[in-house]
């Protein structure tokens, strides 16, 4: 095996459903070579949705968290190479997408927190991070940045193809076969995100298994209505979003004027909320000759909600990005891991058709080990 020819990816999403942390070979061809998922204990879980949203004493608790999860992350990174018999010496670079507490591209502002002078020093691994914020520069939208991994490594020649990753939000990825058409990539929207609130808020669970509880519920067209009615949804691409709309105050405050609705009729009408704003931006943007779509992310696991798109979505074949060639479990973190290749090789890591940026540009600082 050769020396340094390895670079390891770290995504903790908006989900907040842990780290993910996969080390992968590029040349000469791709290969995932090791994988690891750390949980985030419960007490900075809290912090990070706190800081998701205004509040007192940020500056504070947003230095505490970022020294807290650059300890972390560097946790993950030295579980994984040791669980697998890997060493410091054999990794090129980390790429860290880091935690990210607010997205704002109406400002131009995007944060992502885990320092990375942490994880440097003590992995003793050469780390990147910080990879939205040089888009954003170029007036893009900083996200989503995983187009460009999808289209590196699962273009295809022969069919058009989406790839969506359901995460905390959910995103998607439109590859065409041929130039007739431009790579697509935008957020549609919610994934997990006001899914796994409500089963929290309600029941205590951290997330919907299978969206079993869902399942128990009706749909309230009301509701949903509302819910839909939101202007991000019609905006046209590029576009991306996060928490700081589709969050539990905000459904809270939807709920109001709909007192006597039953808990797992609300959870109901999330699912049909995060499957018809996939499928009617798929609809409204898509070219319509697409007849695959490969789910990743954390949301792939959830049944009732890709048998949901599916249904919506009759004439496209709906699978699993594992059908292609990378686990759904790991499409983000390994895309972080190609990012962090692309900087050190001064190469573009943005797709400006995707993000609106005024051009191709290299992202992400480096932390030298």
């Amino acid at each position: 095996m050769s020396q340094k020819d390895l670079f390891i990816g770290l995504m903790s999403g908006t989900s907040l459903d842990g780290i993910d942390a996969v080390a992968v070979r590029f040349k000469p061809n791709f290969e995932m070579v090791a994988t690891h998922a750390e949980e985030i204990p419960a007490t900075l879980k809290n912090d990070i949705l706190i800081l998701t949203q205004p509040g007192d004493h940020e500056i504070d608790l947003m230095g505490k968290v970022d020294r807290s999860l650059g300890k972390l992350f560097a946790k993950t990174v030295n579980d994984l190479l040791s669980k697998n018999g890997l060493s410091a010496e054999q990794v090129s670079a980390i790429g860290s997408h880091g935690q990210t507490i607010r997205h704002r591209p109406e400002f131009g502002f995007t944060l992502q927190i885990g320092d990375a002078n942490q994880i440097a020093e003590l992995t003793g691994i050469t780390t990147v991070a910080d990879f939205r914020r040089r888009d954003m520069a170029a007036n893009g939208q900083g996200a989503p940045l995983v187009p460009a991994f999808h289209h590196a490594m699962l273009h295809s020649n022969e069919s058009n193809r989406i790839l969506l990753n359901i995460g905390g939000m959910a995103n998607l990825t439109f590859l065409p076969k041929s130039e007739e058409h431009s790579i697509l990539g935008f957020d549609t929207g919610p994934g997990n995100a006001l899914l796994d609130a409500w089963i929290k808020h309600c029941r205590d669970l951290p997330f919907d298994q299978n969206g079993e509880w869902a399942l128990t519920g009706s749909i309230n067209e009301d509701l949903l209505d509302q819910l839909s009615s939101i202007e991000y949804f019609s905006e046209p691409p590029p576009k991306s979003t996060g928490r700081e709309q589709f969050n539990l105050a905000w459904l809270k405050q939807t709920l109001a004027t709909f007192p006597e609705i039953k808990a797992e009729d609300v959870q109901r009408t999330l699912l049909e909320l995060t499957a018809t704003s996939i499928t009617d931006a798929i609809k409204a943007h898509i070219p319509s000759q697409v007849f695959e779509l490969y789910i990743c992310g954390g949301g792939s696991f959830n049944q009732a909600l890709t048998r949901r798109i599916s249904d919506l979505l009759p004439a496209i074949n709906v699978s699993n990005s594992d059908d292609i060639g990378i686990d759904a479990d790991w499409m983000e973190a390994a895309a972080f891991a190609w990012l962090a290749m692309r900087c050190l090789d001064g190469k573009a890591g943005n797709n400006p058709n995707v993000t609106g940026a005024k051009g191709d540009r290299i992202l992400g600082a480096i932390y030298q080990a």
